[in-house]
């Protein structure tokens, strides 16, 4: 099906970016060629004019708002929101970054990758943070299957404080800084567990410099982080300064199955799918017992079991959580 949407490209300040799921009909934001997430929205682009058709608001049947929500644009929204329900139409905001921002506005359906679950209100859905297609992008296009092992190989790469700050962090730090590395500290010494852990002590490894990233560096990083999720069974996935994870939707593009710790989160397309039937699910309160909960996850699945979940992962990043799958089921959120 194709949904008639419109949007007002005139609210768009000189310099400024639209949202992705404009991207179709009024080009990407330019990408800088040493990024690795370049070209992660082309499949969706190709698709949009499929899902979506561009058209006055009287023919629509959803407004998007065309840039990303802040409260300076409350004004603009506003206008938009009235016109919108002047037809009976509901608008959508997209609020991106990692802090929750609750849009002041029940009759919008808003998007973001960070929510609470306990805070949620209805009209508010969570969005993916959108990397770039691992197995294509790295892996030749074709997905590792592993085979099982007796004994599940956890994977983890990136900034996590080192041992003998741990008891420091989990002191002075709120949760949301420490679940990581209680995390890693407890799978570390797990029965019957395997880590394979990198731990850095700076964001992107030091890629980034006074604002500014190195590409050479950015790229040998981003190179170690996909060999150590292909060389995993499992992937530690907590949330990082926003309550979401990139690593969870990174670790599902590549067939790897997700230990998730839930804290208070809210994922996409949550009211469709089972997302507990791809994770090993951790409640943040459950943390102690994280290693066990990944032994009885892992021995309840036989040994063709775990590669066809392997490749469930996969094909549920294509179907929810691309770009691509993401807005071919837009339309559910709407269906109610």
């Amino acid at each position: 099906m194709t949904l008639p949407i419109y949007s007002d490209r005139s609210l768009v300040q000189r310099g400024g970016s639209h949202v992705a799921m404009l991207y179709p009909f009024w080009g990407k934001q330019p990408e800088d060629p040493g990024d690795p997430n370049r070209g992660r929205f082309d499949r969706y682009i190709e698709l949009g004019p499929k899902l979506f058709k561009l058209g006055p608001l009287d023919q629509a049947e959803l407004a998007v708002f065309p840039c990303e929500w802040q409260p300076a644009l409350a004004s603009e929204v506003e206008r938009m929101v009235h016109a919108a329900a002047n037809f009976g139409r509901r608008t959508v905001l997209f609020s991106g970054g990692d802090d929750y921002q609750q849009v002041p506005y029940e009759s919008a359906t808003v998007f973001q990758a960070s929510l609470y679950r306990s805070l949620r209100r209805e009209n508010e859905f969570a969005q993916p943070a959108w990397s770039e297609d691992f197995v294509t992008a790295h892996l030749d296009g074709r997905l590792p299957i592993r085979p099982k092992r007796d004994n599940p190989v956890v994977g983890f790469c990136g900034l996590a404080p080192g041992r003998r700050k741990l008891l420091q962090r989990l002191r002075s730090h709120p949760s949301h800084t420490s679940v990581r590395a209680r995390a890693l500290e407890l799978l570390r010494n797990a029965d019957g567990v395997e880590t394979n852990f990198v731990e850095r002590e700076r964001f992107l490894g030091g890629a980034v410099r006074g604002g500014r990233y190195d590409v050479a560096t950015m790229q040998r990083v981003r190179r170690e982080y996909v060999e150590n999720m292909v060389a995993s069974d499992y992937v530690l996935c907590t949330r990082g300064a926003g309550n979401f994870s990139y690593r969870l939707y990174e670790a599902l593009s590549c067939g790897r199955v997700p230990i998730f710790v839930d804290t208070d989160c809210v994922l996409p397309y949550d009211f469709l799918a089972d997302w507990r039937s791809l994770c090993v699910w951790v409640a943040e309160e459950e943390l102690p017992r994280i290693g066990e909960k990944l032994r009885a996850f892992h021995d309840q699945l036989s040994d063709a079991g775990f590669g066809e979940l392997q490749g469930s992962c996969r094909r549920f990043w294509e179907q929810y959580i691309s770009p691509s799958g993401f807005f071919s089921n837009f339309h559910h959120h709407f269906d109610a």
